[in-house]
């Protein structure tokens, strides 16, 4: 702060420093978009591995194909993905009167604690019992209707209560209670001990499940009440509480439908389908292996543009002719095809969910694992093809190709799948879908659309310490050194063409480019340029015979 000196003296002065280090963003994280057997809907979730995946939703299906994207994603080297698990609409069960046929988003089962419950030796259900409080599985499904649950009173209190006896008071009613629950399907069980019934409490329902994977808390009935404790089932020595129906409550309700395309579209200001990854703090690829809707790619495609992420599209492809044909006429716009990344063909994988039967499956997961593999490995400059671009989990490329089909679909920006002798199964190829020869686009190759959204997002978020400084040369000379030593960095890491750093990239904020008129505007304009490596694709080697020394 500011020395205000009242005496002779020496003063001490912190001053701020000019230098704000500009961190690069992660380059790999993937976004997948489908539905899944059980988990949260509309909301991006956050996982490091596939058996994450797994504990929250449900892991592999046949029926759904995002689970084997997420598999092969880690199998080839991923690390960090976001997961948004999209479902239907289904009819809703309590429509107005003046909308008898509406729907609402499938909604998951319920499970009721009640301050009564069923005793061994009843015959019926205790009259008039109140509810306590209402949970709900996380996520629609069938699976939230193998949930079951059970309240005991084994608390921290029963320690504390006096011996019963002639003169002892009876205890106070009990105010805490402990909470079993169980999911029939996976055999996964979740306990939580001495809860409150006080909702201010930091022990209280709404807290605790928090941390829950199976349920999560729902309105409360009644928070002034205690639910009742289930009975143990009599008559054996090890009692079976969860085949016994009166041991626990069981979930009931719920409704579910598979995504239409709209579902996967989403609505921006919902945040559902795609639009619920603007919770996700980042994510630089986005698969979605589920949808088909060829007409509305070019949506996901748009989104991608808008934040800043490629989009590796899975679409049919049964022969090197219809991928020749898809070339022409791509089903993405020009302008959103530099942010997508087309791979041809499909892939045969050992499906664990059949039995291990060799069967194709689309490529979205396998390249996106490659692409964090890479990225890891060698940089986001460094095109994920070549030798060393092998895919992991897979058996073979579904359609086998030839040199000569290669450089048919190559030049019109299809990238290829091929499997070479001794090297085995490879990406060989690495062109954005702007990529097609006749376009001459800038954005040509993947590396460098790749690298430019990873400057592009690290200067975005690492220049927010500008907004609202005074616009002036202090200012001017900060922005250039620290965006500058920013691309140096990358320069020294070999990202960049060119011997030196003058060859390599440009930082230029001056009065040159912040001309008054655009001072009194409130605009700084910084411009970085950069001289990108481009991906060596073609090797030509020529080869000369020369003529022996003639004697003369």
């Amino acid at each position: 702060m500011p020395v205000n000196p009242t005496y002779p003296g020496v003063y001490i002065q912190e001053l701020p420093s000019a230098v704000r280090t500009i961190t690069g963003v992660p380059t790999s994280v993937a976004a997948f978009v489908g539905p899944a057997t059980r988990g949260p809907a509309e909301k991006a979730v956050h996982i490091t591995s596939f058996a994450e995946f797994e504990r929250i939703f449900g892991g592999l299906d046949r029926d759904h194909r995002m689970g084997h994207a997420v598999y092969h994603f880690y199998t080839n080297g991923g690390s960090e993905a976001e997961i948004v698990r999209v479902v239907g609409m289904v009819a809703d069960p309590t429509p107005p009167p003046e909308e008898p046929n509406a729907k609402v988003k499938s909604y998951p089962a319920t499970i009721s604690l009640k301050d009564k419950v069923r005793k061994p030796g009843d015959t019926q259900d205790p009259p008039s019992p109140k509810e306590v409080a209402k949970l709900k599985a996380r996520g629609p499904g069938s699976w939230g209707l193998q949930l079951k649950v059970r309240v005991d009173l084994d608390t921290r209190e029963t320690f504390d209560l006096p011996v019963p006896g002639p003169g002892v008071p009876p205890p106070p009613p009990p105010t805490l209670y402990n909470l079993t629950i169980r999911d029939e399907g996976t055999g996964q069980e979740e306990r939580f001990l001495n809860i409150s019934i006080d909702d201010r409490n930091p022990r209280s329902l709404k807290n605790v499940l928090a941390g829950s994977t199976l349920v999560e808390y729902d309105t409360p009935a009644d928070p002034g009440l205690i639910p009742a404790a289930h009975p143990d089932v009599s008559g054996e020595e090890e009692p079976d509480v969860w085949k016994n129906p009166l041991g626990h409550a069981v979930a009931t309700g719920g409704d579910y439908a598979p995504p239409a395309t709209g579902d996967y579209l989403g609505n921006q200001e919902a945040k559902s389908g795609i639009h619920a990854l603007r919770d996700a703090d980042i994510f630089n690829i986005l698969c979605a292996p589920d949808f088909q809707e060829r007409t509305k790619l070019d949506d996901i495609a748009r989104f991608c543009v808008e934040m800043r992420a490629m989009f590796i599209p899975d679409i049919p492809m049964a022969s090197i002719g219809d991928a020749k044909d898809l070339s022409q006429r791509f089903p993405i716009s020009r302008a959103n095809r530099k942010n997508a990344a087309l791979y041809f063909p499909e892939v045969k994988i050992a499906d664990p969910t059949q039995d291990y039967a060799v069967v194709d499956t689309f490529n979205s997961g396998v390249m996106a694992g490659l692409w964090a593999r890479t990225d890891v490995e060698r940089g986001v400059w460094k095109a994920p093809a070549g030798t060393d671009a092998s895919l992991g989990g897979v058996v073979a490329p579904s359609v086998q190709m030839n040199d000569l089909e290669n450089g048919v679909l190559n030049p019109r920006a299809v990238n290829c799948l091929r499997q070479l002798p001794v090297y085995g199964n490879l990406s060989w190829g690495a062109r954005t879908m702007a990529g097609a020869d006749v376009a001459n686009d800038q954005w040509k190759y993947l590396p460098v659309r790749r690298l430019a959204l990873f400057i592009e997002e690290s200067l975005f978020r690492g220049t927010k310490w500008v907004v609202f400084e005074p616009n002036d040369e202090p200012l001017w000379a900060s922005i250039r050194l620290n965006v500058g030593a920013f691309m140096n960095n990358l320069f020294q890491q070999g990202a960049f063409q060119g011997t030196n750093p003058d060859e390599a990239y440009l930082v230029k904020c001056d009065r040159d480019n912040n001309p008054q008129n655009q001072i009194d505007l409130g605009i700084v304009n910084v411009l970085v340029g950069f001289a990108p490596l481009k991906p060596a694709e073609f090797v030509v080697i020529s080869i000369q015979q020369l003529a022996g020394q003639i004697q003369v």
